[in-house]
């Protein structure tokens, strides 16, 4: 191998050791679509009384368009790669506007298409699982937090000033800007929920977000414009 080839990402380096969170919480899937394997771990609420089984890594699917463009290509799945790097989501996972995430037309970012937003909405998921929601949210917010870590014990300890003790493993993936640039790699997380915001819904969606300075923890009426583009977390469907 040259020393110039590129070595895929270890996403194993983001994760909690066992140590922190116990044996064998980590299992493995590979997305059929591009054959991708990914991390995920069931987490327990004690607040909520019962689990999800959520991703420890963001998504990364479809073809890259470059940051200055809309990704409105309907007939296939688009992302952006901070920097348009696509080594950058090999890391990080790919950055995806609302209605990409969502797998609706992309003429929904900037219209109401809340009659199209299903129960368990499986968006760009695999088959099997559907996307990240603020309840989900509340559920892996309320893991065993013994050392009253908070939103820090969502934060991976790989570069995002977490101490990944609810297993979650956040990493700072940035974000795409409503301008077409990229800002807050290492920084902050930020993702869409399949949820239009009440503010206005033809353009603003709910979303929660993530910052390594400080211990903000989301909030349910989080909003921001549909054509940011933002990480994608998937939950696994109940069997």
């Amino acid at each position: 191998m040259s020393s110039s080839e590129y070595v895929p990402f270890d996403h194993s380096n983001t994760l909690a050791g066992a140590w922190r969170i116990g044996e064998n919480r980590y299992s493995t899937f590979t997305d059929p679509r591009n054959g991708r394997s990914y991390y995920y771990i069931t987490i327990y609420s004690e607040y909520k009384g019962y689990s999800v089984t959520v991703m420890a890594e963001n998504l990364n699917i479809g073809d890259m368009v470059l940051g200055e463009n809309d990704q409105n290509d309907d007939t296939k799945i688009e992302r952006y790669c901070y920097n348009n790097d696509t080594t950058k989501c090999d890391e990080f996972g790919g950055l995806y506007q609302w209605a990409e995430m969502m797998q609706l037309p992309s003429r929904c970012n900037t219209e109401s298409c809340a009659d199209l937003i299903q129960e368990n909405h499986q968006g760009i998921c695999p088959d099997g699982w559907r996307l990240f929601t603020y309840d989900d949210y509340c559920v892996v917010m309320g893991y065993e937090d013994i050392n009253n870590d908070g939103v820090k014990g969502l934060r991976s300890t790989y570069g995002f000033s977490g101490t990944n003790t609810s297993g979650f493993s956040l990493t700072g993936a940035g974000a795409r800007t409503i301008e077409g640039g990229v800002d807050f790699l290492k920084k902050s997380v930020f993702w869409f929920y399949p949820r239009e915001h009440d503010y206005d819904k033809t353009v603003y969606s709910t979303v929660g977000y993530v910052s390594a300075t400080n211990n903000r923890a989301p909030q349910s009426d989080d909003g921001e414009l549909k054509t940011a583009g933002f990480s994608v977390r998937c939950t696994k469907l109940e069997e």
